[in-house]
């Protein structure tokens, strides 16, 4: 698993954990900071604080390409793994959107529903006008 693939679970793990917690979404970052036996990467901290920073906008736009869904009905992993994912998308230019894309929909293989990678999958290749990855590889 790659250095930023890592990055974004625990930044999944962050914000994750500040919502479950009724928390302000990313509170939880200045915790995980202090734990010096689990240091952070940058792009981790990056992540958080970009999303929290944009969380605003990025809501907007899962709200307005969430074909009937709510942020509030979607899971709460689902919803912070499209908010990493559209943070990349629109923030971090040396993630090519396709990256972007194709590390949500693992993401959300790996720690979401059966259903999880195909709604985040096209929800993100709306907001970004691509279209969604092939998921049968």
């Amino acid at each position: 698993m790659g250095a930023r693939t890592k990055a974004r679970k625990r930044a999944l793990d962050i914000l994750f954990e500040s919502e479950l917690q009724g928390r302000l979404l990313g509170a939880t970052l200045a915790e995980r900071r202090d734990q010096p036996d689990r240091p952070l990467n940058e792009y981790t901290v990056r992540l958080v604080e970009g999303v929290v920073a944009h969380q605003a906008e990025i809501d907007a736009l899962l709200e307005a390409h969430a074909a009937g869904w709510s942020l509030a009905r979607m899971p709460a992993v689902d919803r912070n793994i499209a908010r990493i994912g559209v943070y990349e998308l629109r923030y971090v230019d040396e993630v090519p959107p396709a990256v972007a894309l194709s590390e949500a929909v693992s993401l959300a293989k790996d720690l979401s529903t059966d259903e999880s990678p195909s709604f985040v999958n096209g929800l993100l290749a709306a907001v970004a006008g691509l279209a969604p990855v092939d998921l049968t590889q």
